[in-house]
């Protein structure tokens, strides 16, 4: 960098192609979120819940790497939608365990072509997105708090 100032030019910012890449996707995203009635968020949680159908709050916020207090109004939201039933934990009543409804593990099939859907709008090929997809990962557990 040539001057002082050049570390402020958005040409030089990382973070700059990693917000527009992740609006434009999701941006792609929507038409077909809409036919399920959900919000890229929503739908990014209904996936967590497909796969292991019930599990705490906390755990629902840390796979999706969210705190406590987004998650909660947005399990709210998709019960009220009927896709998720939140419950008090048996063992602490203090802890709110989600399920998966009927209703929402009914939503995994019209879901299931969204993926495909969306990789077509998507320009790389398979080893590109692989390599993409490893260094996203990468930078996600470097920007991690460690404890």
């Amino acid at each position: 960098m040539d001057n002082k100032y050049d570390c402020l030019k958005l040409e030089n910012q990382l973070c700059f192609p990693l917000y527009v890449a992740s609006k434009e996707i999701i941006r792609k995203y929507k038409p077909y979120l809409d036919e399920c009635n959900l919000t890229y968020t929503q739908y990014i949680a209904m996936m967590v819940m497909w796969e292991k159908k019930k599990l705490k709050v906390t755990e629902l916020g840390n796979y999706l790497f969210l705190d406590t207090g987004t998650v909660s109004p947005l399990i709210r939201k998709l019960e009220s939608k009927g896709y998720v039933k939140i419950t008090r934990s048996e063992k602490d009543e203090r802890m709110q365990v989600i399920s998966i409804t009927k209703k929402g593990d009914k939503l995994k099939e019209k879901a299931s072509k969204i993926p495909a859907e969306v990789g077509k709008c998507v320009n790389l090929n398979k080893n590109d997105s692989e390599e993409l997809y490893r260094v996203l990962y990468t930078l996600i557990d470097g920007l991690q708090d460690k404890k």
